[in-house]
């Protein structure tokens, strides 16, 4: 006879796992929406996704690169987020480089990361492996990251991965760090996904 599945079993390492997860959105900011295809789309999912980590009080982050000249954050998304919000300003490529923003992923002892933004083969890319470096699993949420260019996106993509980032989607991840149907917040994330 089978022994019944039982949810407190040990997990995969690439499974999100809801106490000790982080959502990092990386520079989705207004100057680049003219210059990236599809720029509403991914900000449509990236706002999505920050809807979803909020249900489940999963910890968000929010980097922009240079705002005096790239301005803030993509409106649909700063719209899902809390008004209280640290926004962590950088001026190097990777996140991690943005000193508070490196403290406060440490202080909150996150093992696993949720990634979103771009460019892929910049920010994102130099951030994924600074969080590697870190030991922390990197979960690229693949329909919320991307570049100007399809071939850099691809290439940022395949990078991250070989590296050790594992591929992603919103509605994976959400599923992921519910684990089951009896989740409290399982019908609100299944409405947002929808």
């Amino acid at each position: 006879m089978l022994k019944s599945f039982v949810i407190d079993h040990m997990q995969h390492q690439n499974i999100l796992e809801l106490s000790q997860s982080a959502l990092l959105i990386i520079d989705m900011q207004e100057a680049f929406r003219a210059n990236i295809k599809n720029f509403d789309q991914f900000a449509e999912r990236i706002a999505v996704a920050a809807k979803g980590a909020q249900l489940l009080n999963v910890p968000v982050f929010v980097t922009e690169q240079y705002p005096k000249g790239l301005g803030p954050t993509a409106a649909e998304i700063k719209e899902s987020l809390p008004l209280e919000i640290e926004i962590f300003e950088k001026t190097a490529f990777s996140s991690c480089g943005a000193q508070q923003f490196h403290s406060k992923l440490q202080s909150l002892e996150i093992k696993h990361v949720a990634v979103a933004g771009i460019e892929a083969h910049i920010c994102v890319n130099q951030t994924v492996h600074d969080l590697l470096a870190m030991n922390i699993r990197v979960h690229l949420l693949t329909d919320c990251i991307t570049s100007r260019n399809k071939t850099d996106r691809k290439v940022g993509l395949a990078k991250m991965q070989a590296s050790g980032a594992v591929p992603s989607s919103v509605e994976m991840a959400l599923f992921e760090l519910m684990r089951d149907a009896k989740h409290e917040q399982f019908k609100a994330i299944q409405g947002l996904i929808k």
